[in-house]
């Protein structure tokens, strides 16, 4: 069982002007740097293995709250893609009657996009990164591709599915120590929790699976920045709600 947590990226100038990202690579602006620079992660994750959705805004998020320590990207973190919707208002979308916009209480698994992506499109995806890290050993090969990401096209996610290290188990100094020399046999550590920094449509994503919700009726826990939102992850790839269910607070 792996403790993981989701956190959605920093802000960037299309979050203020209300305009849809999905895959279109905007960096995080001045004023979102500025504040995460004044931020930190809660304690009990300040050592997390850092992922992140390979688009800059999130990775920079990562690097800034991590401190520089390695993120891992892997495309199956990456937005939602909004097709020929991103760039454009919600608020102008949803005054449209013709645009086939809709709120996201009636969504549903199947909702997409005109060219775009559906919620369960992102299920698959995330749940086969879930099974990535939950069975590392068992997953060969490289990932399959996520498709275009606009605005650069220099960016490849690669995952790295190598296994955290951990401290060996201390032990005694043979394997028949003489009386007086005897050793304290140190328990194994609990394994690292991991942390993946990527968007708002991943993490609702997430909490659907984690909460058995279907995209109907409002969300159970609203997404809001700046929070962690904490998991279980079994060995069968499942999640489970963990700790504070409206998300942990950055300090």
């Amino acid at each position: 069982m792996i403790r993981l947590a989701f956190l959605r990226h920093g802000v960037t100038g299309w979050n203020r002007e209300g305009r849809i990202q999905g895959r279109t690579d905007i960096p995080l602006d001045a004023e979102g740097r500025k504040r995460l620079s004044r931020l930190t992660l809660p304690e009990d994750w300040r050592d997390a293995v850092l992922h992140a959705s390979p688009l800059s805004r999130a990775v920079e998020t990562a690097r800034l709250l991590g401190n520089g320590r390695p993120v891992r990207t892997d495309g199956r973190l990456i937005e939602m893609d909004w097709g020929s919707w991103e760039g454009l208002r919600g608020i102008d979308l949803r005054a449209d009657p013709a645009s086939g916009y809709r709120d996201l209480e009636a969504w549903g698994w199947d909702f997409r996009p005109p060219a775009g992506e559906s919620p369960a499109d992102i299920r698959q995806r995330l749940t086969d990164w879930l099974h990535s890290l939950s069975r590392p050993g068992k997953v060969k090969g490289p990932m399959r591709s996520m498709g275009r990401v606009r605005g650069n096209p220099r960016i490849h996610a690669v995952p790295d599915s190598r296994p955290t290290p951990h401290p060996p188990h201390a032990c005694g100094a043979g394997p028949f120590p003489r009386p007086g020399q005897e050793r304290a046999i140190v328990p194994a550590e609990m394994p690292r929790p991991h942390l993946a920094v990527t968007h708002i449509g991943v993490i609702r994503v997430a909490l659907a699976l984690a909460w058995g919700w279907d995209f109907r009726g409002p969300p159970p826990v609203p997404v809001r920045r700046d929070r962690l939102y904490a998991m279980t992850l079994s060995d069968d790839g499942s999640l489970r709600p963990d700790g504070n269910h409206e998300g942990e607070r950055l300090s």
